[in-house]
């Protein structure tokens, strides 16, 4: 029977919970999803922490040892590791039969007698931004509230202002300033509603910017610079919640499709006590053109980031915050796009700054001059600078992280900013993929270590020498459980799919493989310029979950086609432009033929691939458009119509709509789902304010008018990570894990 004739939509809900005192649950040696998803065993820990201002030490939340519970803000010495409670948990008690204040985030004034601590957090797209403050003086431990008579969990973005006199937040989309003193509350702005948003963001600022909150405190504490946002224009999109009760509840929320209108944007500045807002005179169009980045020069004078709708140019501008007069200092081009920059450090007295930039073919690091734009390349050589570390003004040198001759890696490096001696500062002998958190006087830094199957240790390391000090966490118990574990050995290498063009993968095989027999083969992808998938670091629970599949009989493998972000040249990420969803599957299908090949222990016949969101696109258009390669596909939260997704992320690839009409049909999914032939498992959040659930519904149609077979899971309500919810991200799992059991058997087979 040919099943692409049986027009069915499968409900999948089998699950692989293995029964008390199964292999599954005794082993030590083998994987399984309750080991992974529903316990800590294997979960590595990561040491959050942060540096105060001068460098003198750092600063973390720990359980507190006192019988009220909660934590402790507690300060470590760097040089001699001493440790200091500087907010006992007891001093969180708020009501004398509550337990103490949860911290979600918090804040010290800069002379460090108050304490800012944000509780009760609610999401806001992603991220938790809205909840309650409260303000702790550490003399007379008084702790209060703020915000007046604001409804609970209503506050964003609370910040001390430089005296620590004042508090500014983010109420009801305007901002609000705090007098700590009196308790006195003036409101700024006065236009904030659901169409006009002051000191916050819609959704293109602060998912695909990056932007935490809207508004920033002048370095003399008596002006504050926010953005503001009128989404007057920006079509309206609902997330059903058809489980909230009897009736479904539904959620609006202003979301630019690509081609369609943003919100206009500008950036004001008001004084701190209420005035007039002087308006930032912005070139260009207020709707088509974004502000990506604003920060305080000195007391007179911001610098903005302006990018055009293409988002090719990025204009770094200074503006005359008393008259609201703008200039360029610099302007970076590129024929296909730029990005918003967090590398700007000032210089010689705020003279000059430092930008990275893909000009000459590679990224490296420029220094910039504030009065003429002309710009020095610090970091010459044929390779890519991946992030800017820090810059140590005093010793005039620059931290960056690069991996010259292994794009799958990571170590830190200096460069005199001079433009001289760029030097390795991560030992010779340590492999994988390292990370640093620099002390602001650039003595010190938190340094994360890990490699493919290593989890990560964490130590504390004394610049520029790399000498490490003492361990901060070294994931012991973690580690001793997965010693046990039969595990595949990883294997880095490389595919080359044509004359000159190689491709960065990784492979799991079975740990017990049998040379005389044939394995499936599952391909593991994400391939867009968001991210890559091979990388030489640890991997976290997908990690081990493949490694699971391994020991089940799966041979895994990754690969990063061409147009991902991997340091190897700007040609190689840029290449991409205009053609998402074209090469990349073009790319990952001429591997995966390259691999069955030259790798006689691979299965033909049992071919898959699975992704999420981009890697979930990707595994639809491989399935599409290589028909005859793939067996089966696993697709989780999926784009399959890039007209479907929001302005800034798909112009910046692939342009505008109107003059990209080829591109966008030809990159989409949707429009080769008659091609289909294989199996085909489509997973969703219903919630999803990412990558919508109706993209998948439209794809669910035109499967249907072509009467092809597939199976689909829709998660009520989840967001783009499905994972909310008691057991989600666990149930999860084991529906992927069955549906591969039964659509792409594993194990090996005879020649």
């Amino acid at each position: 029977m040919n099943r692409s004739r049986i027009p069915a939509i499968s409900l999948l809900v089998t699950t692989l919970v293995a029964p008390p005192g199964s292999v599954a649950e005794e082993d030590p040696t083998r994987l399984s999803i309750e080991r992974i998803y529903a316990s800590d065993e294997l979960s590595a820990r990561g040491y959050p922490a942060r540096w105060l201002a001068d460098g003198s030490g750092y600063t973390r939340t720990e359980p507190s040892g006192s019988p009220v519970g909660g934590k402790d803000i507690v300060r470590y010495d760097p040089a001699t590791g001493r440790r200091t409670v500087l907010v006992p948990a007891s001093r969180l008690v708020h009501h004398r039969e509550q337990p103490p204040l949860s911290i979600d985030d918090y804040a010290f004034s800069s002379d460090a007698s108050l304490v800012l601590i944000y509780t009760n957090s609610r999401r806001v797209w992603r991220r938790k931004s809205r909840g309650d403050y409260w303000i702790l003086d550490r003399s007379s431990h008084e702790l209060r509230q703020i915000g007046g008579d604001a409804p609970a969990s209503s506050l964003m973005f609370a910040k001390l202002s430089p005296s620590g006199r004042e508090v500014a937040y983010v109420r009801a989309n305007d901002i609000w300033v705090e007098d700590l003193r009196d308790g006195s509350i003036i409101r700024l702005t006065e236009t904030g509603s659901d169409r006009f948003v002051n000191g916050t963001f819609d959704w293109v600022y602060e998912e695909e910017f990056g932007l935490r909150d809207g508004f920033r405190w002048s370095p003399d504490g008596r002006k504050i610079a926010f953005w503001s946002l009128d989404t007057r224009g920006v079509r309206l999109f609902p997330l059903i919640d058809n489980t909230a009760g009897l009736y479904p509840r539904i959620q609006w929320i202003r979301y630019p499709k690509v081609g369609e209108q943003n919100s206009a944007c500008r950036i004001g500045v008001i004084p701190a006590r209420g005035g007039a807002t002087v308006w930032m005179d912005l070139p260009g169009d207020l709707r088509d053109d974004y502000v990506a980045r604003m920060e305080w020069v000195d007391p007179l004078t911001l610098v903005l980031q302006r990018l055009n709708r293409l988002q090719n140019t990025n204009r770094v501008m200074l503006a005359d915050v008393k008259t609201g007069a703008p200039r360029d200092a610099f302007v970076d081009r590129d024929d296909a796009w730029v990005r918003a920059s967090d590398d700007m450090h000032w210089l010689d007295g705020k003279s000059r700054f430092t930008w990275l930039t893909e000009r000459g073919g590679w990224r490296h690091l420029h220094v910039v001059k504030r009065d003429d734009g002309e710009s020095k390349n610090v970091t010459p050589g044929d390779f890519d600078v991946i992030d800017l570390v820090g810059v140590d003004a005093r010793s005039d040198l620059a931290y960056f992280l690069a991996s010259p001759d292994n794009p799958t890696q990571r170590y830190l490096y200096t460069a005199n900013l001079d433009g001289s001696g760029v030097e390795r500062r991560t030992p010779a002998d340590a492999d994988g993929t390292h990370r640093y958190q620099m002390s602001p006087d650039g003595k010190w830094a938190i340094h994360e270590a890990s490699s493919l199957g290593v989890p990560p240790t964490w130590d504390l390391v004394r610049l520029p020498g790399h000498e490490s000090v003492r361990i901060l966490e070294d994931n012991a118990a973690m580690r001793k459980s997965l010693d046990k574990v039969t595990l595949a050995p990883g294997k880095m290498f490389r595919i080359e799919i044509e004359e000159g063009v190689e491709l960065d993968a990784w492979c799991l095989e079975p740990p017990e493989r049998d040379p005389k027999k044939r394995y499936p083969l599952l391909v593991y992808v994400y391939g867009e310029p968001a991210g890559q998938t091979v990388l030489d670091r640890w991997g976290g629970s997908t990690y081990l979950w493949h490694q699971m599949l391994a020991q089940k009989g799966y041979v895994v493998v990754s690969i990063d086609n061409r147009g991902t972000p991997a340091p190897r040249g700007r040609h190689w990420r840029k290449m991409v432009y205009r053609q998402v969803g074209i090469l990349a599957p073009s790319d990952q299908a001429k591997a995966v033929r390259k691999l069955l090949a030259t790798r006689d222990y691979l299965d033909k016949d049992r071919v898959g691939v699975w992704g999420w969101s981009g890697g979930g696109s990707m595994s639809l258009n491989a399935i599409f458009k290589h028909p005859d390669l793939y067996h089966t596909a696993m697709s989780v939260a999926p784009v399959p119509n890039q007209r479907g997704y929001d302005t800034i992320y798909q112009e910046r690839y692939m342009g505008l709509p109107s003059t990209n009409i080829e591109g966008f049909y030809q990159g989409s999914p949707i429009n080769f789902a008659h091609r289909l032939k294989g199996n085909l498992l489509l997973v969703h959040g219903t919630g999803d304010d990412n990558c919508h659930y109706a993209t998948t519904e439209a794809l669910i149609n035109e499967l249907i008018l072509h009467n092809k077979r597939f199976t689909m899971m829709a998660y009520p309500m989840r967001s783009h990570s499905i994972r909310e919810g008691v057991n989600t991200a666990r149930h999860l799992r084991e529906l992927l894990t069955s549906y591969l059991l039964e659509n792409l058997p594993a194990g090996g087979r005879k020649r």
